[in-house]
């Protein structure tokens, strides 16, 4: 396999956005087929891809014998259910951001990319930015010594009751919506994991619309603390720091949206009041993820997110949700 063919599965804005055109964009990956019954949807994609085949179901689409590989881009809720149809179609897919709504759901998941051999992943797209890699390379080098503490912070203001994001029966909710950014960013750069966690919430319609967790987290190098701030009615900011005994990195403008709040760059503080900045004004992450995905499918290059460690992130999420103490301001 030469080119990958992709097929995407709904008509989401996101999808039509940011990750449609990052498929089309991307080197060794084709914008083949969308499932949509809206024609008028259709047209969003077919502005920049007119080659573009157009299927009115999503199963029409899964039994499409010239799709390799799918995107997902559906609500939360119905991510299994789908990820699951297309690995049983015979296509690797590629789904958004939660892949599920709890650990153990992954486990299908899992099974059935070992049955099939099909890779199967999470749209966690921030791995493959080279901000995050480069933060990884400083700390596993001891740039900044034993690390002491890390803080994620991830906020932005919806008030749209009907977005999928502030609905209950859609599986909103700002942890699950952007909490698997501010938790699988330190755990992505520091290899640790938790092991105590603490949560305040925010429970708006169902949903938690402000998330306030602490943890202590371990890895192979020793234990820090950890706290993440998540909403969905505060001023956009997102910023996530990183101290050690010796040093600090900062990841910030836009760590998580790159080069659309601001500049992506990462810092580096060192003894003496010395700082090292890295910008990437160019890198895009949704395109450097579809190239990656489809490294690891012709040649069998180590996929940087498999569903091992997007499960280790949903379960820190599920063990938040389980101990937080709801409260009002």
């Amino acid at each position: 396999m030469k080119t990958v063919r992709w097929g995407v599965l709904g008509a989401a804005n996101f999808a039509r956005e940011q990750m449609a055109p990052a498929i089309h964009m991307a080197e060794g990956g084709e914008l083949a087929a969308l499932a949509t019954p809206s024609p008028e949807k259709a047209k969003g994609f077919q502005a920049f891809c007119p080659s573009l085949t157009v299927h009115p179901t999503y199963e029409g689409l899964l039994a499409d014998p010239t799709i390799d590989a799918v995107y997902i881009p559906l609500p939360n809720h119905m991510h299994v259910e789908w990820t699951l149809k297309a690995l049983r179609a015979g296509k690797h897919v590629l789904t958004e951001k939660p892949i599920a709504l709890e650990a153990s759901e992954i486990d299908a998941i899992i099974a059935e990319r070992d049955r099939t051999g099909l890779l199967a992943a999470e749209a966690y797209m921030i791995v493959h930015h080279p901000q995050w890699k480069r933060a990884k390379e400083w700390l596993e080098a001891g740039e900044i010594g034993d690390v002491v503490h890390a803080d994620a912070q991830f906020t932005f203001r919806l008030l749209d009751m009907d977005n999928i994001r502030n609905r209950a029966d859609a599986g909103g909710g700002s942890l699950r919506d952007i909490g698997v950014y501010t938790f699988g960013s330190v755990r992505f750069v520091t290899g640790a994991e938790p092991l105590t966690v603490e949560a305040r919430i925010i429970r708006e319609n169902g949903i938690d619309s402000f998330a306030h967790v602490m943890a202590t987290m371990s890895n192979a190098a020793g234990r820090f603390t950890y706290t993440s701030t998540t909403s969905m009615r505060a001023y956009n900011r997102q910023v996530v720091t990183i101290q050690g005994s010796k040093g600090m990195i900062r990841v910030e403008g836009g760590p998580f949206n790159a080069n659309v709040n601001d500049l992506a760059k990462v810092e580096l503080h060192v003894q003496g009041n010395r700082l090292i900045t890295d910008r990437f004004p160019n890198a895009n992450h949704y395109k450097l993820q579809v190239e990656a995905f489809g490294r690891t499918i012709r040649n069998g290059e180590p996929y940087a997110c498999p569903l091992e460690f997007v499960r280790g992130t949903q379960a820190m999420m599920d063990r938040a949700y389980h101990v937080a103490q709801e409260f009002t301001l």
